[in-house]
């Protein structure tokens, strides 16, 4: 049997899809760069790399496959090793009974064939796919922790020893940047930096920090809530590294004394995730931070994402008023951005103008209109509200309220016709009823434009693979005022959950809808206390205790998950 080489010429040939001397000049290139025939006559723009595929399946009578929707088995890769699937650009699909059906991009490849099945001990069917879509797939389904500390030992390790020195006056390194760039491009920097990503998203990471210090680069992976150090890299590499990552978050590779911003997108597993990237100046180098926004989180709406019934009554109760102000509290990281962006995608519809001005902008959502605050050049939270105010806005989602001016501009907004949605540092709900009078608003303009205040936290999910029950004293429950019966769960840990013993997080929430009672009690500027209690007791809300606790009985959460998270009532 001829070579794939040859059958691609006779095709051509055959079809005169190609001119004789473009096919002439596309061989003398493939001599010169000794590589396959097929990706020249692609590169070069000969033929699109679908219509090769269809002529050289129609030859062979060989199906051909789009892989990049297709869903893998992580059993059937492993039939095949990593290093054995990039030699000979193949993957594994499927295996019924003694036969493995493969993508490969040259079917011709006798030797290629002969290893697989030697290796598998099973008969090899094979179907044809582009080069590009199988290395994705390899990349996606291979790259994982043990190829970045692979390159660790036989790539970047093998020449980072220190130099050895004399005694000498040590002083701080001097970054040469057009050196930086070139090693930037060097395909073990690019693998490494993609590799870190990849696995960072496999293991449902929503942080990366890379730390420089003295000794080499740091990798750490925020895993719910939790950093965890995955691998240390060395220093010698350490500028490459940074100015890979600065070029790809589209970031000013010249300057290294302040702090920058930015982000880049990439698609993992047939989503898109955005990386918003932020740099900081410290002594050893710079310190970036890449946060992971998946959109996917977004478009499952309110019901999906493990509301208790009482909040998520209070929210579809609250979104339904045509003005007004919701704010969500809470500390960095608990969740809020992601509430705030759901209930805007429920209300994202043709009829309705909504917009939103963020610091940074979070998600990029189709149909919302969406403001970066740019205070170096006086677009602050409060000039950028009274611009919006004059778009005629339905709905309007405001990053946080930072000053009394944003308050007040936002408060006049929700009640002159729009539904405004913002976020406040505090420690529960009814505290937001505080800080904004703190922030010189009137009770009276308080009292009348909220509609909704609500607390969030972010509880870590009992892994569901090696949760089992336990035994807790009922004197303990006493103390902490459980008193309902239920069944209580820990994990030891697995390979599931990394053996962390918990396997994502779930939303815990007070939320309680502004009512005419608690209106009149802002106005007359009644404690906090005497609000909430009449809040728990007459309105019903549930304190983030009570949530905790509730998770708890459904078996999601463990009960020193609940205590961790929650301050005592």
């Amino acid at each position: 049997m001829q070579a794939l080489k040859e059958t691609i010429i006779d095709i051509l040939f055959k079809s005169g899809l190609i001119p004789k001397e473009n096919l002439d000049k596309a061989l003398e290139i493939q001599k010169v760069k000794q590589v396959p025939l097929r990706r020249i006559l692609v590169e070069e723009g000969y033929i699109s790399d679908v219509d090769l595929l269809a002529l050289i399946s129609n030859q062979l009578y060989i199906p051909t496959l789009h892989i990049s929707k297709y869903k893998f088995d992580p059993d059937i890769i492993k039939l095949i090793p990593e290093h054995i699937a990039r030699q000979y650009s193949v993957i594994p699909l499927s295996r019924i009974g003694n036969t493995i059906t493969v993508a490969l991009v040259d079917p011709l490849n006798i030797f290629a064939l002969d290893d697989l099945k030697a290796l598998t001990g099973c008969a090899i069917d094979t179907v044809l796919s582009s080069e590009e879509e199988i290395l994705k797939a390899i990349q996606s389904h291979y790259g994982s922790g043990v190829d970045i500390q692979k390159m660790l030992k036989e790539g970047i390790l093998a020449d980072a020893s220190a130099d050895a020195k004399d005694l000498e006056l040590l002083r701080n390194e001097e970054i040469e940047l057009s050196s930086a760039i070139e090693e930037s491009e060097k395909p073990t920097i690019v693998k490494l930096v993609d590799l870190m990503l990849t696995e960072a998203l496999k293991r449902r990471a929503s942080d990366v920090h890379v730390e420089p210090e003295e000794d080499g680069l740091r990798v750490r992976y925020r895993i719910d809530g939790s950093l965890h150090e995955i691998f240390k890299l060395p220093r010698k590499n350490q500028n490459a590294i940074l100015a890979r990552l600065k070029i790809i978050s589209n970031l000013d590779i010249t300057e290294n004394r302040i702090p920058q911003d930015g982000r880049f997108k990439v698609k993992f597993e047939g989503r898109e995730v955005d990386f918003r990237v932020s740099s900081l100046p410290i002594k050893f180098g710079q310190k970036f931070v890449l946060r992971s926004l998946d959109k996917t989180n977004l478009s499952i709406g309110l019901d999906k994402l493990g509301f208790s019934e009482q909040p998520l009554r209070v929210f579809k109760e609250a979104i339904a008023k045509p003005f007004g102000m919701m704010l969500v509290t809470g500390p960095t990281g608990s969740g809020k951005s992601t509430t705030l962006y759901s209930v805007l995608n429920q209300l994202n519809t043709p009829e309705r103008n909504i917009v939103t001005i963020e610091d940074p902008v979070e998600y990029q959502v189709e149909g919302i209109t969406q403001i970066q605050v740019k205070p170096e050049i006086g677009l602050d939270f409060a000039s950028g509200l009274r611009s919006i105010l004059r778009q005629t806005p339905d709905v309007i989602m405001i990053g946080e309220i930072r000053d009394s001016e944003t308050a007040d501009i936002a408060i006049k907004a929700s009640l002159t016709g729009q539904l405004v949605l913002s976020t406040l540092h505090t420690n529960d709900a009814i505290s937001s009823i505080t800080r904004l009078i703190d922030m010189n608003v009137e009770p009276f303009l308080v009292s009348s434009s909220l509609v909704m205040l609500c607390a969030q936290r972010l509880c870590r999910r009992i892994c569901p693979k090696c949760k089992k029950p336990v035994e807790v004293p009922k004197e303990f429950l006493e103390d902490i005022g459980f008193k309902e019966k239920a069944t209580f769960y820990n994990a030891e840990g697995c390979k599931h959950c990394n053996n962390t013993g918990f396997y994502g997080r779930v939303a815990i929430l007070e939320a309680v809808l502004i009512d005419d009672i608690i209106r009149e009690m802002i106005i007359k500027r009644k404690s906090l206390d005497e609000i909430k209690e009449y809040a728990v007791g007459k309105n019903g809300m549930m304190t983030l205790r009570d949530d905790a606790f509730l998770k708890v009985k459904e078996g999601t959460v463990s009960i020193e998950e609940a205590l961790r998270i929650t301050t005592e009532e």
